[in-house]
């Protein structure tokens, strides 16, 4: 009695919660792709200091510490464009913490179906989306503030360099840098476990696992695959997901995706069926019998026996 109980109670927290996960779900999809791609274009037409001006001054004899930078004109571009950046890092942050508790409500749900998946790994995605929200927050301000104290400054080659070592900057790189690691290795470990129990199909699961290993290779398309995984998570929690939702859902049991091989059986049956025929497994193939030794190794060895 006690175990049903604990499974109904649990059915009716996922219930009470779903709303909120699939509204999170689909927030983190949009903010995080319309803030990317919001920061790359406010930044697309920065301007770019000359590869020969730099090497010519770098072979100039003397310090080139005190020469006017020529990042100068680059600086002032991203200046110009602060509010846009800043607005933009907010919007991937907020999206970053949405896309935090969503998987936080697939780990508590996975693990109610599969309990030796790991305790810290349910928690592991909400602290890692809110580092890496605050990350995408702080970084533009420290930049911002290192920009501006540079261009009242003498604008010179080591006042520049020293906009990268900004205090605040740094700080943001290190919260920046488990929250990225900590939300791949949620996305990779909670998709891989919600397609065992049958909570995510074998695509989901797998493009779930996917969005996390891109979030650390940091390739061009890593914010397109995020938000469609996201945009999908947030149908199947709705309930809209084509042919129904996982049974999972509704039993509170592990309920593994079945194979390829089951699947293709399930549909001879049903064709079968719907026939009038009745439907026979295909008879298992006969275990291959391991070959006894050839008549020429026999042979050598009844020679060798009788010398």
């Amino acid at each position: 009695m006690a175990a049903a109980f604990g499974l109904e109670d649990h059915l009716a927290w996922e219930a009470r919660q779903r709303t909120s996960a699939t509204i999170a779900a689909a927030l983190a999809a949009v903010f995080t792709f319309v803030g990317s791609v919001w920061r790359q274009l406010a930044l697309a037409d920065a301007p770019e200091s000359g590869l020969m001006e730099s090497l010519s001054r770098a072979i100039q004899p003397g310090p080139t510490g005190e020469l006017e930078s020529l990042r100068v004109a680059s600086l002032e571009y991203y200046d110009d464009r602060a509010i846009s950046v800043l607005l933009s890092s907010v919007m991937v942050g907020i999206g970053f913490i949405a896309l935090g508790w969503a998987v936080t409500y697939l780990a508590v749900a996975t693990r109610a179906r599969r309990p030796e998946f790991p305790r810290l790994l349910v928690y592991l995605p909400l602290v890692a989306g809110a580092l890496q929200g605050i990350s995408y927050v702080l970084a533009p301000l420290g930049v911002q503030v290192a920009i501006a104290e540079f261009l009242d400054g003498p604008r010179t080659i080591d006042a520049a360099d020293e906009i990268a070592t900004n205090g605040l900057t740094v700080f943001a790189q290190l919260l920046g840098l488990p929250g990225a690691l900590g939300l791949a290795l949620a996305l990779v470990f909670v998709g891989l476990n919600g397609m065992r129990v049958g909570l995510l199909t074998r695509f989901m699961g797998v493009l779930g696992m996917i969005s996390g290993v891109l979030l650390i290779i940091q390739l061009t398309a890593q914010p397109i695959v995020l938000t469609f995984w996201l945009l999908m998570l947030a149908v199947l929690l709705a309930g809209r997901w084509p042919g129904g939702s996982p049974p999972a859902w509704r039993t509170g049991n592990a309920e593994p995706w079945p194979s390829s091989a089951q699947v293709r059986e399930q549909r001879a049956r049903v064709s079968a069926e719907g026939r009038g025929e009745v439907y026979e497994p295909p008879a298992a193939e006969p275990e291959p019998v391991a070959a006894g030794p050839s008549p020429s190794t026999s042979a050598r060895k009844r020679k060798r026996k009788r010398r």
